[in-house]
């Protein structure tokens, strides 16, 4: 009889603050999406309090997005420095949307272990 693949542990809505400048490691799709939902509806509530606080907001949270939009790119084998496709407009935010939307890398790459625990098996 095979092993089932580990289940992955679900994912804490707020990793993201817990590790607030970690660039190193990977992080899950679910991880990443989830902390975007949160942190878009976190602005959205304080823009109908005042239209400054969601700047604020965006200030505030500029490191944890930052990271774990590294994290994201180290779970698909690439470098966090793919954020400079921004820089090209249209086709860069594109571009970084499909690289975000990508499944992990099965197994260990130069960042770690896959967090999914799928393909670390040795």
């Amino acid at each position: 009889m095979q092993n089932a693949a580990p289940t992955p542990a679900p994912v804490n809505p707020f990793t993201a603050l817990t590790k607030y400048a970690q660039f190193d490691g990977r992080s899950r799709r679910s991880e990443f999406w989830l902390w975007v939902l949160i942190s878009s509806v976190i602005s959205s509530i304080l823009s109908c309090i005042d239209p400054v606080l969601p700047s604020i907001w965006s200030l505030a949270v500029l490191i944890p997005t930052w990271a774990v939009f590294c994290r994201r790119m180290h779970d698909t084998g690439r470098s966090g420095w793919n954020w400079l496709w921004l820089l090209v407009p249209i086709a860069g935010a594109i571009i970084l949307l499909v690289f975000e939307c990508q499944d992990s890398q099965p197994g260990y790459n130069k960042y770690g272990a896959n967090p999914k625990g799928i393909g670390n098996e040795e």
